[in-house]
């Protein structure tokens, strides 16, 4: 016997065939949308990221307020710079910045030195904080346009720099955590003579 196929059968098959290649697009569909979501999620969060740091680098910078030298009088050799302060507070839009996670550089006559703060590991000459304005208990974060910190250079310390003579020009690159970095120049006035402190 055969069996004849009527043009409805096939139509039926062929009606079939086209769900399915539909539902498999559907699905390959389904699956590359849920790829690029995540991807771009992904680099949504990325580049968050990145912007954040990337601010901070700009924004979390140290604003110079005042820098003095302590002028020696007697000793070997008077009428120098043994000791500088430099008074900071938080630039304009900073975030919290701790003193004891930064490095300085200090590039003066006698060379280039790289410091840490005392309580960090590292060099032997480092410099330390004290609080001039803090309006809380944080030792070294400054995180309020009010706060006043020093940041003080002993040049009589083990491994520090000769101590400086009048006239002479020091630079110094404060880095805090964030990779934002602050620039302070000072040159040490011409005459010390009679003098206990001077403004750099």
């Amino acid at each position: 016997m055969f069996e004849f196929i009527t043009d409805e059968e096939e139509r039926g098959q062929v009606g079939i065939g086209t769900l399915i290649v539909f539902i498999a697009m559907v699905l390959v569909a389904a699956i590359a949308a849920g790829v690029l979501i995540n991807t771009a999620g992904f680099l949504q969060s990325k580049s968050q990221e990145t912007g954040q740091q990337s601010s901070k680098q700009v924004s979390d910078r140290l604003q110079e307020v005042v820098t003095v030298g302590q002028v020696k009088d007697n000793g070997a050799d008077p009428n120098t710079i043994d000791a500088v302060n430099v008074t900071v507070t938080q630039a304009p839009g900073a975030g919290e910045i701790d003193l004891q996670n930064a490095t300085i550089n200090w590039i003066g006559p006698s060379g280039t030195e790289t410091l840490v703060h005392d309580q960090a590991s590292g060099t032997d000459w480092k410099f330390n904080t004290t609080a001039v304005k803090n309006t809380d208990d944080s030792k070294t974060v400054l995180n309020d346009p009010d706060d006043r910190f020093n940041i003080n250079f002993d040049l009589t310390a083990t491994d520090a720099p000769d101590t400086l003579q009048e006239g002479q020009e020091v630079t110094i690159k404060i880095n805090t955590m964030a990779g934002a970095t602050t620039t302070i120049r000072f040159t040490v006035p011409e005459s010390l003579g009679q003098k206990s402190a001077v403004e750099l």
